[in-house]
């Protein structure tokens, strides 16, 4: 698969590992760029690697004897091939830096690439448009390992999002929502790139509430979000107090139902009700603006968007 962005000089081709003979025989994996090895770890999980060479297709080549986990790889260059060693190594250090921070998958890469010298302020800004561009077009190839915001520290509050993309169209964005209760949780999330998105400071309940009766659909509910629910809290840090905790990244769901049901630790909620901005407008509200009824009902009266929410 290859992608591109008109008159942008930047060219991106993904292939399969089986398939790096014919990927090595093409031109642009001859030139100077960056490229992801993407693959699995032990558990199943996504990892990635990303490197960068004057000659991509001898560095894959070399990676096949010598790197087990990766099956796809994402080859990064420019089609006016403009690209120098000087600019591939600013790339390849901003990158790697970029997705440690979002954090959306880990990286096998071991120390972190200083980007070699200090690039031109011309040359500079134009790499950053470079990465811009790349950021819009790794997600249309189904690799989201830079999709989400890059975190600038973590505290007791939840986090102000400051997006990375210059340019405003890169990353779309919501007002900031927050779910607190008495419990102590104190939540904020944001559609980011059309994904709800939990902010990384967000304090939630230290554990699930295990239902003693429900229907199967909210047994289902409780058991598939028990599982995020988990994973968030073995990554998070100490709470306010001990029924909660920190957490210390950013994590997409796939709808505001089911976060607000994580981050309260219950098997069902309505995201729609639930999450609020400063100014009280809810989630449903918000995302209904300016669009009518044609039912003639309330927006979120259902106390889960579907069934399918998980």
């Amino acid at each position: 698969m290859t992608a591109e962005i008109m008159n942008w000089t930047g060219h991106l081709l993904k292939g399969k590992r089986e398939k790096l003979g014919e990927i090595r025989n093409r031109a642009e994996a001859r030139r100077t760029g960056v490229y992801l090895l993407l693959g699995e770890d032990v558990d199943g999980g996504p990892l990635a690697y990303i490197g960068q060479s004057d000659d991509v297709a001898g560095r894959l080549v070399q990676h096949d004897a010598k790197k087990e986990f990766w099956n796809e790889v994402v080859v990064v260059t420019s089609k006016d091939t403009n690209l120098t060693s000087a600019h591939v190594r600013y790339l390849e250090s901003r990158l790697i830096r970029l997705a440690k921070s979002v954090g959306r998958v880990p990286l096998t890469n071991g120390n972190e690439p200083s980007g070699g010298a200090d690039l031109p302020e011309a040359d500079a800004s134009d790499m950053d448009y470079f990465i811009d561009q790349v950021r819009i077009l790794l997600p249309v190839l189904g690799v989201e390992i830079l999709r989400g915001r890059e975190q600038r520290g973590v505290g007791m509050t939840p986090v102000t999002p400051i997006l990375v993309p210059a340019e405003p169209s890169a990353v779309e964005s919501s007002p900031i929502f927050r779910l607190t209760n008495r419990a102590g949780v104190n939540a904020s999330a944001q559609v980011i790139d059309g994904e709800f998105t939990l902010l990384a400071g967000s304090v939630i309940r230290a554990a699930m509430r295990d239902p003693s009766t429900g229907s199967e659909s909210t047994l289902r509910h409780y058991a598939s979000r028990g599982a995020i629910h988990a994973n968030l809290v073995a990554d998070a840090a100490i709470g306010p107090n001990a029924q909660t905790v920190v957490t210390v990244r950013d994590h997409a769901f796939n709808s505001p139902s089911a976060a607000a049901a994580v981050v309260q630790g219950h098997g069902t909620a309505n995201g729609r009700t639930a999450w609020a901005t400063e100014d009280g407008t809810t989630f449903g509200a918000w995302e209904s603006r300016g669009v009518e009824d044609q039912a003639g009902q309330p927006d979120g009266s259902n106390e889960e968007e579907s069934n399918t929410n998980v």
